[in-house]
């Protein structure tokens, strides 16, 4: 009878965890769908969305490591004859 509990017990949390992922799921597809409004108001304010999400991208670097990218990019332009100047170490 033991090993029926053990079974039921974790039956029972398998159940709690599944429900815990979907209710995240869902609540997940939902900030999704308001982050996408916020997108579609920006765009017909005039605003370029793909640049949008590069900012938003760029402000979630510190300082260092968007530094070195900036870094590289502009190595890389210099490298394809699209910037004149090579980046300054």
């Amino acid at each position: 009878m033991a090993q029926a509990d053990a079974h039921g017990v974790a039956r029972d949390q398998l159940r709690a965890f599944v429900e815990r992922i979907e209710r995240l799921e869902e609540e997940k597809k939902t900030v999704g769908d308001d982050i996408k409004d916020v997108y579609g108001e920006a765009k017909s304010s005039g605003f370029d969305t793909k640049i949008l999400k590069k900012l938003i991208a760029i402000r979630k670097m510190d300082e260092n490591e968007r530094m070195e990218e900036d870094l590289i990019l502009d190595t890389y332009l210099h490298a394809m004859g699209m910037i004149d100047s090579p980046p300054e170490d």
